[in-house]
């Protein structure tokens, strides 16, 4: 490519090397892969684009986890690039993440040659229907020539409205085809703001409350509005709330800050919500989990929903006024609002039951989990990225670590096991002059460990936390719920993580008392390398508030 993209509006390459100029176009610095033969052409054409780096993983669903958790972080498309059908059905759990999180992705597929297209051909699936339930949108590029134009509508599909996943099935006699190829400006992606009838709507709405509460989602996140956010909770002083996994959406020592609505949430955070006459959810789209299996609202509570996507209005709870907006928009249209104030002690009553309820305090009988996450708030920098994978050691870090920053936190609200450590490289990748760390518990890490050798590779120093308590812990937990004392399918074997670490190439540390834990967490920060701390936990304390004895008791 002798003159630069933005000299020219055409150009005489082949498909492969057309996907490639788009890539450009979008700014994109970073793609994740692994390779395959179906899509060799964009490999050779990557070879000479300078302006990206290749990651290339050990396994397709750890490559789209670390796009995903790039995309996070960087607010832009993550990009991956997968062999056909055995490939994509590999990396189909990040696509699925991508989906149900609202993170921007396009995923490119290497596909059968045309000609043995619905002969069940070498790892032949229909990629477009395969993934039409977890995608914004899948297309199959069929012509050369239309290369451009699928890909550039793919980036501006995946960004626009609620950002989400986008597929690109790529027929392997495709890709080489030379044709003189049109490139188009890329889009602004559209924000739009409240009407005026809307604005005096919600100003009728907020004069009438005596408890009004923000619940705040990703799309302030995706709309960068943190800021925006703070000013309009602190001119009217109303309370918020973080949707779940969306901890860093608002400064959780923050006097208006009061809670995450999460698993396992502490029933007097919940109380907040119940006491709340008018919910102001802003940028979310109040799932199961945020609202606690659907049961968290009632009749007795008005509902100003503001999202991005007009699907999201009035799809779970009918709002008394559904506004279509991006969220920086509108806390911008928002802000001249002329309110009279009646919630202020509320609100800071509401502040205190949260503070007593996460206040961090550790002793010597507290398991060693609640000691790290005090270490954690002890000694890292509070700009520090954390990442956590599902399951129940992840309570501990919700119900006690503190954000205090944006983009400081990147997790899966889909509730994707493995998804931790490579999230963490992601981010890592978007903020390498950023600590960053990943919390996992043994049943998740090994979904992706083999990922600690791509990080060897790149060289992505991140410090990965395993609590390993030999057990899938949340499935134990319900397990014990249902049917106590019979327990079936959950308990793991032992394995050095420490060991396999190291094996690796990665430092490894076993440690089982939190003096031991400080120990290897001080050089993991001083040496900047990848490091793996195998944490010994114990099973009987199965979650943040109850022992195995507790449940089967109950």
């Amino acid at each position: 490519m002798k003159a630069s993209v933005e000299e020219v509006k055409k150009l005489h390459i082949t498909a492969a090397e057309a996907i490639v100029t788009c890539l450009q176009m979008e700014e994109i610095e970073k793609v994740f892969c692994v390779p395959g033969e179906s899509y060799l052409p964009v490999l050779d054409a990557l070879y000479d684009a300078t302006f990206i780096q290749v990651i290339s993983a050990r396994h397709e669903g750890g490559a789209s986890f670390m796009a995903e958790g790039y995309a996070k972080s960087t607010l832009k498309p993550g990009v991956v690039f997968a062999t056909r059908g055995v490939g994509a059905t590999n990396l189909s759990i990040g696509v699925h993440t991508a989906y149900q999180d609202s993170t921007p992705m396009v995923v490119f597929l290497g596909q059968v040659h045309s000609q043995f297209r619905g002969r069940e051909g070498f790892q032949e699936i229909d990629l477009e229907k395969y993934f039409a339930p977890i995608t914004k949108w899948a297309v199959e590029v069929k012509d050369a020539k239309r290369m451009p134009e699928l890909v550039q509508r793919a980036f501006k599909i995946a960004k626009s409205g609620r950002p989400g996943p986008v597929i690109v099935s790529l027929p392997e006699d495709v890709l080489p085809i030379q044709e003189e190829m049109i490139f188009r400006p890329a889009m602004n992606i559209p924000k739009p703001a409240p009407s005026e009838t809307e604005i005096n709507h919600v100003k009728q709405l907020l004069n009438q409350t005596e408890h009004p509460l923000i619940i705040a989602g990703g799309g302030v996140k995706n709309a960068q509005a943190e800021l925006e956010l703070l000013h309009f909770a602190e001119k009217y002083s109303i309370p918020v709330m973080a949707s779940f996994r969306r901890h860093d959406v608002f400064p959780n020592d923050h006097r208006l800050y009061v809670g995450h609505l999460g698993l396992g949430v502490n029933h007097n955070i919940l109380e907040t919500v119940k006491e709340a006459d008018l919910i102001i959810a802003l940028g979310t789209r109040l799932s199961e989990v945020t609202t606690q299996d659907y049961s968290l609202f009632d009749n007795k509570q008005k509902l100003i929903h503001i999202d991005i996507s007009f699907d999201t209005l009035g799809k779970v709870y009918t709002p008394e006024i559904g506004i279509l907006a991006d969220a920086k928009e509108a806390l911008k249209a928002l802000f001249s609002l002329k309110i009279q104030d009646k919630w202020t002690e509320w609100a800071r009553n509401r502040r205190n039951v949260y503070e007593k309820v996460s206040r961090l305090r550790v002793t010597k009988t507290d398991v060693i989990n609640k000691h790290v996450i005090a270490k954690l708030v002890e000694k890292l920098p509070t700009d520090s990225l954390l990442t956590n994978d599902a399951g129940n050691f992840a309570g501990w870090l919700h119900s006690f670590y503190q954000f205090k920053e944006k983009h400081t936190y990147v997790g899966p609200t889909s509730g994707a096991m493995g998804y931790g450590m490579p999230a963490a490289l992601g981010a890592k990748l978007a903020y390498p002059e950023k600590t960053v760390v990943s919390l996992s518990g043994d049943g998740g890490f090994m979904m992706t460990v083999q990922e600690l050798e791509t990080a060897v590779r790149y060289d992505i120093p991140i410090i990965a936390l395993v609590f390993n308590n030999e057990m899938y812990g949340t499935i134990r937990m319900h397990q014990e719920m249902h049917y106590p004392n019979r327990v079936m399918a959950t308990d793991l074997g032992g394995v050095s993580f420490s060991g396999m670490a190291k094996e690796l190439g990665a430092n490894g540390y076993q440690v089982h008392t939190i003096e031991q834990f400080e120990s290897a967490f001080l050089k993991a920060l001083t040496h900047r390398y990848i490091t793996v701390i195998e944490i010994l936990t114990e099973k009987e304390q199965i979650s943040v508030t109850s022992t195995i004895e507790d449940i089967r008791q109950r």
